[in-house]
């Protein structure tokens, strides 16, 4: 597809690099030239420097010959001012605008089915949901959801003293008496697509799909708690802080917020009037202890400061027993920060990155493509949901087939029942089907099969 990115931070340089890579033909746009010649350098796209809403900048960046221009730059209003002149100046191309702002959220509706703005994407909402999913599986390190969150793929660590230590994966169903599936295992800086003899280890990130009725079971067959957390403390009052506590309250959650600012605090009382919201320093040990850290089960680290997250995490690791989330928004040291004991890192522009991903998949849906949904699980792999239409594959046992060697299918969803694959199954037309794999860049159920192989109508 031919892309518009606006705005060239941080946030809209990763999309270049993530869309750049997917084959995508990429013209970027900012106000600074020399940040447009450090991303030329790097990355096979074009470039025009300017302002994002003016039309001559849009004429020049090639508007009426793209498929999708994407806003991101730090400014709201200017985010959605360049996606209505790319409506106005191309009828065919798709926009998405960035948002922070909750009032403009309030207001999707309108902007999308008035304005004809295709996709709004705020950071912090998206973020908030991330958060609250894991908070639904305390010893999940990653959820993604597929077949419109009817399943769900459960990313955790073996903790140590754990059964599946030592174990092979084919022997994981038969000892534990689940029909769980393991689709990716992650060990170190490699990631695998394990086959039956594969031997897993303790400290290994495995990633699983396991029937919701025999989620509790197989958390207490593995070693790890699944306890449903009743209570939640979040440190930082901004925008990821109000949205997570309006879901987390939702649930049947108690949340207490602890914020530095106090008219940030008058307003949160307004806003989340059965949260508890505390005015202080997040930092005070003092403070912490009296506000019942000890106690609280789940933590999250959301101020603006990634060292104060960081270190907040690291203290509320050692003085409770809480499910903790740290939010980092710089991208270096991600080695060295991925390796400290401070739970679940939330990434806001990681967040966005991938929605938008999805939202591209999506529109190559449309255009040739037939993946429904996307998710990174890490940067090696991804999940795919492939719709199966009429096809050569179809009817055809699994095990006949010639599937690449770094591709699992893990769950079939035929009708609204769920089907962990076998050897004898089969895929029909109007299935949906879960592919877990490290080969990027899939765009079709095709793309699963070995490229050596040729296939006969």
């Amino acid at each position: 597809m031919r892309i518009i990115i606006v705005g060239c931070g941080k946030v809209g340089a990763g999309l270049a690099g993530q869309l750049s890579a997917e084959g995508h033909e990429l013209t970027l746009i900012d106000v600074s030239a020399q940040r447009l010649d450090e991303l030329s350098a790097k990355l096979d796209v074009a470039t025009v420097t300017g302002n994002g809403t003016r039309y001559q900048t849009l004429k020049e960046a090639g508007i009426r010959e793209s498929d999708l221009l994407i806003a991101v730059t730090t400014d709201d209003e200017i985010n959605l001012l360049a996606c209505l002149i790319a409506r106005q100046a191309s009828n065919q191309c798709h926009t998405i605008a960035r948002v922070r702002d909750p009032e403009y959220m309030a207001d999707r509706g309108f902007i999308r089915d008035e304005l004809g703005i295709s996709m709004l994407i705020n950071p912090e909402l998206s973020t908030a949901h991330v958060v609250s999913r894991l908070i639904r599986f305390p010893s999940a390190i990653g959820v993604s959801t597929f077949t419109r969150g009817r399943t769900e793929l459960l990313t955790i660590r073996i903790p140590p003293d754990s059964r599946l230590d030592g174990m092979a994966v084919c022997e994981v169903d038969p000892l534990l008496h689940t029909e769980a599936l393991l689709c990716m295992v992650r060990r170190g800086e490699q990631t695998y697509i394990p086959k039956g003899d594969f031997i897993l280890r303790a400290g290994d990130d495995i990633t699983v799909i396991v029937p919701p009725n025999e989620q509790t079971r197989f958390f207490q067959q593995v070693g790890m708690k699944n306890d449903r957390i009743a209570s939640a403390m979040l440190v930082g009052g901004g925008k990821i802080a109000y949205f997570l506590g309006k879901i987390l309250l939702s649930s049947g959650i108690s949340v207490k917020i602890i914020e530095s600012q106090r008219d940030r605090c008058e307003l949160l009382s307004e806003l989340l009037p059965a949260a508890t919201i505390i005015h202080g320093d997040g930092t005070d040990r003092d403070l912490l202890d009296e506000e019942g850290l000890a106690t609280c089960e789940a933590f999250a680290a959301l101020t603006n400061m990634d060292e104060e997250n960081i270190l907040l995490s690291l203290h509320a690791g050692r003085h409770s027993k809480a499910r903790l989330f740290t939010k980092v928004n710089r991208s270096n040291f991600e080695e060295v920060i991925e390796s400290l004991p401070i739970g679940t890192v939330v990434r806001p522009r990681q967040t966005t990155a991938e929605l938008i991903g999805q939202y591209t998949r999506a529109m190559q849906n449309s255009m040739g493509s037939n993946v429904e949904t996307l998710h990174r699980l890490n940067d090696d792999a991804e999940a795919l949901e492939f719709r199966v239409a009429a096809h050569h594959l179809t009817g055809v046992p699994l095990q006949d087939m010639p599937i690449r060697p770094d591709v699992l299918l893990c769950c079939i969803n035929r009708r609204g029942r769920r089907i962990i694959p076998r050897g004898r199954d089969e895929l029909h037309v109007g299935d949906t089907v879960i592919v877990v794999s490290t080969h990027k860049g899939m765009n079709d159920l095709q793309d699963i099969i070995r490229p050596e192989e040729e296939w006969q109508s």
